[in-house]
């Protein structure tokens, strides 16, 4: 492969990849072999040493909630290769790329990452720090994004502050628990009783187990709640916030196959201007900035990216399978 690459340039040979031809379950992922995809003047070309798992994966292998097939693809997948977050080496650059060269290992966002080679944008992407793995760099970038953006930029966490964080133990969450301890918060984590002993190991002060208890249960207890793909109404949540909290809510999970539950999301959003409390949503956009800011607290040892299983990439049915069934702490991710 060539170093320098023109502006919309094919690929060279072919390449294992994980391939999905229609909506559905971890049983639609196949692996299969594909063209080398090309790259674009702003793009870079990555061999693909590690691609991590997320719900943002998980939606655009189902299809669900029908409201981001627009964004997916209507009738399939617009892109029949799934995967996001990368970490991996640079074997080519676009002719407009300068951040990067051939040689160089880097952790970001790409397309189609579930495959041997995939292409990122130059402004989705960071140099990898020496410090992580490649596995531990593949299960930073959406997870660690989204928990930095709801935090500090959304939340506005500060030091002293009560924080709840709902749904503490998956892959936003195990970086959300650690960032607001980082930020001088008292951390309470609201998971599964089974990963008390976990999310306290990451640095939480108070463990709340859903099933036993309610976080609303004392009032407002809370200056800060991030809600990460849980279900509690926006009544409820406001219920435990103090009087000027702010509450955060990440993603859409729950709700209808339309929607999904950007109903919860938008109806906070359209009631924060009329009450004393903050309600806000956030959708986090990976840039190189934000990685920068999330890895400078990974060499400073305040952050570090929690892997529960690492899975080959033939056997990315059954990682997806892993997480959905929601006894992970942490991330997954794949290997290639």
């Amino acid at each position: 492969m060539q170093e320098r690459l023109g502006r919309t340039t094919a690929g060279t040979g072919t390449m294992r990849a994980v391939l999905q031809d229609a909506y559905g379950r971890a049983e639609v992922l196949h692996p299969g072999d594909v063209p080398v995809p090309g790259i674009a003047a702003d793009e870079v070309l990555v061999q693909v040493h590690a691609a991590g798992l997320d719900r943002g994966v998980w939606h655009t292998m189902t299809g669900l909630p029908y409201l981001g097939r627009l964004a997916f693809g209507l009738r399939e997948p617009r892109n029949p290769v799934p995967g996001m977050d990368v970490a991996g080496v640079v074997v080519a650059v676009g002719a407009r790329v300068s951040r990067f060269g051939v040689g160089d290992e880097v952790l970001g966002v790409g397309r189609g990452t579930f495959a041997e080679y995939a292409t990122a944008k130059e402004g989705a992407l960071v140099h990898k720090p020496a410090v992580l793995s490649f596995v531990e760099a593949a299960a930073l970038p959406v997870s660690g994004v989204t928990a930095m953006k709801a935090l500090h930029d959304a939340g506005r966490v500060g030091e002293g502050q009560h924080v709840a964080i709902l749904g503490a133990s998956g892959g936003v969450g195990s970086f959300a628990v650690q960032l607001a301890r980082a930020a001088g918060a008292q951390v309470t984590a609201v998971c599964s009783g089974a990963k008390g002993e976990y999310v306290r190991a990451l640095g939480a002060h108070h463990v709340i187990d859903y099933a036993a208890q309610d976080f609303a249960h004392g009032g407002a207890a809370f200056d800060l709640i991030l809600d990460i793909g849980g279900t509690p109404s926006v009544a409820h949540l406001r219920r435990a916030l103090a009087p000027d909290g702010t509450a955060v809510i990440v993603g859409g999970e729950g709700g209808g196959t339309l929607t999904g539950g950007l109903h919860r999301q938008i109806g906070a959003v359209a009631l924060s201007p009329f009450v004393r409390q903050r309600l806000a949503m956030v959708f986090a956009v990976v840039r190189a900035e934000a990685l920068e800011r999330l890895v400078l607290l990974i060499e400073a040892g305040s952050v570090v990216p929690s892997v529960d299983r690492a899975f080959p990439l033939a056997r990315a049915a059954e990682a997806m399978d892993y997480l959905e069934s929601g006894a992970v702490r942490g991330k997954v991710v794949l290997t290639v």
